[in-house]
């Protein structure tokens, strides 16, 4: 790297961080997550709004390589967060609603949106059809767990029935939506080296049998400690990095391997030590990485271009992921009794995608399954059903409806 090339990194950093600030600030303001800020300003920074000219000037393509690979660091913590954040207790006790909520609102979209492929192929020309139509129902599907945690803090619905069983339907649906993800991505690249992927199953071998008892050990050392200490962030971080390098290596997204290195973290006795991972991790990727990876997300974004025909996509797509969730998530909850109102309200929350999405949708630009234009139409889908959940619930379930959640019986030994 260069003087100049240095100079201009750093001057794009600052102004990443700038903007990402203050757009997160004014959606928070305007009762939105920070997440819609962010994104808004990774837009605002790329071609949709600022001539070529500007844009090159601000973010000139030789330190672009070097955003991208700041972005791919920030989406592997992210993912390594959003592992460590799924409680594998939410889901005891409401086994049955959540398992059978969380199914509906995947089936129906993804359904949904494997047929939409079939019409978007025409103007979307892909190299791999059944790729394609898979990618396209999974993006359909999927719940930003994150977001949609965020959004119950915000408005103090966490312990709420409605919070609590959206909760454990997004625990449940994201486990699904990326195991259903690295399906996609195992056949996409499948042509390329399918042999490779047969590593996979060694590889969890190692992850659930031997590195999941050296975290625990990880996590009572450090609770004799009293705090988390560097040497022992040094080798959490290390081993979430080498965990996604090792799906990089056998042909699945590196994604996947940092997911999964959050979700084998101990759970008991390890309470202290996530806590302050969330924390310590949190503020460096929420801060600096994750802004650049709305950036060179948004760079990639270019909707100054969409005519009529792109508007009529953009309709089918909203449809088809707003009605798909919200319809699958809503009938799932009303056959398992929940009222009308409180289904309504999960069916919503449901539909937060956030940032999530965002990841999904660039390992599609990755793998070449969606084009530029297809791409800026989903990114589109991802601000707006995430924007919809709280002006939505205002309506639904008001804060005089809030009921609280019924206790989880506690299994007893013996």
């Amino acid at each position: 790297m260069s003087t100049t090339q240095a100079a201009r990194l750093l001057l794009a950093l600052a102004i990443i961080i700038v903007a990402a600030r203050l757009l997160g600030a004014l959606a928070r303001r305007l009762d939105q997550p920070p997440v819609i800020g962010e994104v808004l300003a990774g837009i605002a920074l790329g071609p949709t709004l600022l001539p070529g000219a500007v844009s090159e000037a601000v973010f000139p393509t030789d330190i672009r390589p070097f955003l991208a690979a700041l972005a791919n660091l920030g989406v592997a913590l992210f993912m390594f967060i959003v592992g460590l954040e799924l409680d594998h207790a939410l889901v005891r006790g409401r086994g049955r609603l959540a398992g059978s909520v969380s199914v509906s609102s995947i089936v129906l979209p993804f359904g949904l949106g494997a047929l939409l492929s079939l019409y978007l192929i025409r103007d979307h020309p892909s190299r791999d059809p059944l790729s394609f139509a898979l990618f396209m129902g999974a993006a359909m599907s999927v719940t930003a767990f994150p977001v949609l945690a965020r959004i119950l803090t915000d408005r103090n619905m966490s312990h709420t029935l409605v919070g609590q069983v959206a909760l454990t339907c997004a625990a449940v649906d994201d486990a699904l939506a990326w195991s259903m993800l690295a399906m996609v991505v195992a056949v996409a690249g499948a042509a390329a080296d399918q042999a490779r992927l047969l590593l996979v199953l060694p590889y969890l071998a190692v992850m659930f049998l031997l590195v999941r008892p050296l975290l625990s050990r990880a996590a009572t050392a450090q609770r004799r400690a009293g705090r988390l200490t560097s040497g022992t962030l040094a080798v959490v971080l290390a081993g979430a990095l080498l965990s996604a390098a090792a799906t990089e290596a056998v042909g699945l997204h590196f994604i996947f391997g940092a997911f999964l290195f959050g979700v084998v973290m101990p759970r008991e006795g390890g309470a202290a030590l996530r806590a302050e991972l969330l924390e310590r991790v949190g503020q460096v990727s929420s801060v600096l990485l994750l802004p650049v990876f709305f950036i060179v997300a948004g760079l990639r974004v270019d909707l100054s271009a969409v005519g009529p025909t792109g508007l009529g996509e953009l309709a089918l797509i909203l449809l088809v992921a707003i009605g798909g969730k919200f319809v699958g998530a809503y009938l799932a909850a009303r056959a398992n009794g929940l009222p009308a109102r409180e289904s309504g309200a999960l069916a919503t929350l449901m539909n937060t995608r956030g940032l999530t999405e965002l990841v999904i949708l660039n390992i599609g630009l990755q793998l070449t399954l969606l084009d530029t234009r297809l791409y800026s139409l989903m990114v589109v889908m991802a601000v707006l059903t995430t924007a919809m959940a709280g002006p939505l619930l205002r309506v639904l379930y008001p804060p005089v409806r809030y009921a609280p959640a019924a206790p989880v019986p506690t299994a007893h030994p013996g």
